[in-house]
């Protein structure tokens, strides 16, 4: 009777073809309604969503920072509680610790950079002979006098005046607020750790029609991330550090550490940060030292720094706990930078590891979560590479689905 069924419904639709044609004219239509809608819907999120961010920034770039710090401090304030802590102590005791560390970094460095300028005076009559001798090599190769000079750089200036100005007020603004930072984020990072069960309990009955599971499992997943993210980005700015402090020690640098360990921190800027930390040592090396070599040596130096981190040594400590896309790493800097400013470049990368979590745990963001993330070898392949080793390709795909799973369990 299968075969009589079948015979029947290709009848009916042929006698009733007129009638098929205008329900199939009309489902575009009705689809693409519903996806013009939906995309509408969308736009206008994302755009309130944005608004939202950037009318109350200053009170969420504490809240963000505060949330990154205290995944950094929980592990202390665990440790604390076995030792038979209270809650309140323990949180205040992590809170006071990591105050201290950072203090005492921005000491040793405060200090460094006034020993240094003690020598000011040196360092500016050598800039000096440095300037001559390029007006020089600028009048003999390109029949620029000083006067000549002089007048394009006045031009210059007054050109740049009005955006100098503007960049000085929005730095001595950033000053106030990152004043104001230091003293309300150690407050918010306390009352993370003392009300993190209270805070955790909210946010299970705020998603009350998700399992109770599922919403602590999303949690512990952002904190994992946040935790393995700052935590690989320490091991390597330690890293980074050494070999920093190494190369300059064998250039015979002064200072060496201090502008070792001043450039590992400014990877808190991503991609850029290691080539602004080479240009303050190369200054010094020009305006110290008796040949411009030790200069090029620097800059050769830390460039090389640069591209084992950026291909080898991140990627390996930090690329294995946090798998995003490099491309959407890149746009978020600046993204996040247009929302937040310069602290957006500090927050770019791990809020949008926290992104991905979520947009995984969510069914309906799942496709988003998916761009976030580092694409997977199969996509990767050209079809000749397919073609010819479709063995070791499937093989491949295999373990490298076996471990995402593990990653996402």
């Amino acid at each position: 009777m299968n075969w009589l069924n079948s015979f029947k419904k290709i009848i009916y639709e042929l006698s009733d073809k007129k009638e098929g044609e205008e329900i199939i004219n009309h489902e575009p239509e009705k689809s693409s309604g519903k996806l013009g809608t939906t995309v509408t819907f969308n736009l206008l999120a994302i755009g309130l969503i944005i608004a939202f961010c950037y009318a109350l920034k200053g009170i969420l770039i504490p809240i963000l920072f505060s949330i990154i710090f205290t995944s950094v401090l929980y592990p202390m304030c665990a440790l604390l509680e076995k030792w038979r802590f209270s809650r309140f102590m323990a949180s205040l005791t992590s809170v006071i610790i990591g105050v201290l560390i950072f203090a005492g970094l921005f000491y040793v460095l405060v200090s460094q950079t006034i020993n240094i300028g003690q020598n000011a005076t040196e360092i500016v009559d050598k800039i000096q002979v440095v300037l001559k001798d390029g007006e020089r090599w600028l009048n003999e190769t390109f029949q620029l006098s000083r006067s000549e000079l002089i007048s394009q750089g006045k031009e210059q200036l007054n050109k740049a005046a009005p955006g100098i100005g503007n960049y000085m007020t929005n730095f001595f603004g950033s000053l106030g607020s990152f004043l104001s930072l230091a003293v309300l984020v150690p407050l918010i990072i306390f009352f993370f750790l003392y009300y993190r069960d209270f805070f955790r309990e909210f946010f299970v009955r705020a998603f009350y029609s998700a399992p109770r599971a599922k919403v602590e499992q999303t949690l512990s997943k952002i904190y994992e991330s946040l935790k393995n993210y700052l935590g690989g980005m320490i091991t390597v700015m330690t890293l980074i550090a050494v070999l920093n402090t190494v190369g300059l020690m064998v250039l015979g640098i002064e200072y060496a550490w201090f502008f070792g360990i001043l450039a590992a921190l400014l990877m808190i800027l991503p991609y850029i940060g290691i080539a602004i930390g080479s240009l303050v040592p190369a200054l010094f090396a020009l305006a110290t030292k008796d040949s411009y070599w030790y200069a090029v040596g620097v800059i050769a130096w830390f460039q090389f720094i640069q591209f084992l981190e950026g291909n080898f040594i991140t990627p390996n400590i930090v690329g294995g706990k946090i798998s995003l896309n490099p491309l959407v790493s890149i746009l978020s800097l600046f993204l996040f930078s247009m929302l937040f400013g310069f602290a957006g470049l500090i927050l770019a990368l791990p809020l949008t590891a926290v992104l991905k979590v979520i947009f995984d745990a969510v069914p309906e963001l799942k496709p988003y979560g998916f761009l976030l993330s580092e694409p997977r070898k199969k996509y990767l392949r050209t079809d000749r590479q397919q073609r010819k080793r479709p063995l070791k390709a499937m093989k491949e795909d295999v373990e490298e689905t076996i471990q995402r799973a593990k990653e996402n369990s």
